[in-house]
């Protein structure tokens, strides 16, 4: 059922370590609709947020569930209407239903909403539903005592998954049957790659880097635009310029698959533009404020957790001091 999967087995360093079982597998799913272990099975989705509808657009489109096998709650009325209008599913304003009309039951509300939902939810989980959650900073944990059930799947997915381009990192409990396992690869997969780990302390990290990493790609896009125009480049010259070079630099990598730095190293001619060019980054600390976004998402990420886990609504980021 499953095309280009790739094992990658590493310890936190990066070496390779045979006979672990700390998998990381990485696949890009390729399902047949009539093999689908989604196939017959009803798809509740609580919260039909912007990812929610990706999950709904991936599994329509793909045929791994009929529109009549979906049910998606949401609290606004208009916000109903525009998803039953537009991919003929069923509506509805009560979670409850929507959950027990699932034999899939995907989580896409906020944070800040989750106690109480987590509660309307409690008695509507017969204990062979599968629930998938896309809930930033719940765990399985606070997941499983808020809805006292087992059989969990915790997701990280980002922006791209909306147009079935994204890298969506799951953590299942040990609750989760392999058919339950097959149905989330089949359900993730619409949206894009999907990678299975056996750590959850992967998927908050992941948060930090695949889930927020869309925001650091953009705002670079952003920059070398803006600069492009600067030097003279009408706008749309230039948006065109940074796409494409963007866009050909990771097919590049890809294809090599080589080292960046190896990369890097191909195009910085001694003496030359990109040699001047990497001078500046360097000297603006790039790589050091790189990394300290990824760690004040992760850290975010923790905040979240630790809020959810207490049962208190996620505080508000505080200023950063500096020392």
């Amino acid at each position: 059922l499953l095309t280009n999967q790739i094992e990658i087995v590493r310890n936190c360093t990066g070496d390779t370590v045979p006979n672990t079982r700390d998998l990381v597998k990485l696949r890009s799913s390729s399902y047949n609709p009539t093999m689908s272990p989604l196939r017959g099975s009803t798809l509740g989705v609580i919260g039909a947020g912007v990812m929610a509808e990706a999950i709904i657009a991936g599994v329509l489109e793909r045929k791994l569930v009929a529109a009549g096998d979906v049910v998606a709650s949401h609290p606004r009325a208009d916000r109903r209407h525009a998803l039953g209008e537009k991919y003929g599913i069923h509506v509805t304003a009560d979670n409850a239903e929507a959950a027990r009309r699932g034999d899939v039951v995907v989580l896409g509300i906020k944070p800040q909403v989750m106690p109480g939902v987590l509660t309307e939810l409690r008695s509507s989980l017969a204990p062979e539903k599968l629930v998938i959650s896309i809930i930033a900073g719940a765990t399985t944990e606070t997941l499983r005592k808020g809805l006292d059930h087992g059989a969990l799947v915790r997701v990280m997915p980002n922006t791209p998954a909306q147009i079935g381009a994204g890298v969506n990192i799951w953590y299942a409990t040990p609750e989760a049957t392999e058919a339950h396992r097959e149905q989330a690869r089949a359900l993730l997969g619409a949206l894009g790659h999907e990678l299975q780990v056996d750590d959850e302390r992967f998927v908050a990290m992941a948060t930090a880097v695949s889930g927020t990493g869309p925001t650091y790609v953009f705002l670079v896009m952003e920059a070398l635009i803006d600069s492009a125009v600067h030097l003279g480049f009408p706008r749309h010259l230039a948006h065109d310029l940074v796409l494409e070079t963007l866009k050909g630099s990771v097919a590049f990598a890809e294809r090599t698959q080589k080292h960046p730095a190896q990369l890097r190293d191909m195009v910085t001619s001694p003496g030359g533009t990109s040699a001047a060019a990497l001078h500046e980054l360097e000297r603006g600390r790039l790589r050091t404020v790189l990394a300290d976004a990824v760690w004040a998402a992760y850290r975010r990420t923790m905040s979240l957790s630790e809020s959810l886990s207490a049962g208190r609504e996620p505080e508000p980021m505080p200023p950063r001091s500096d020392s």
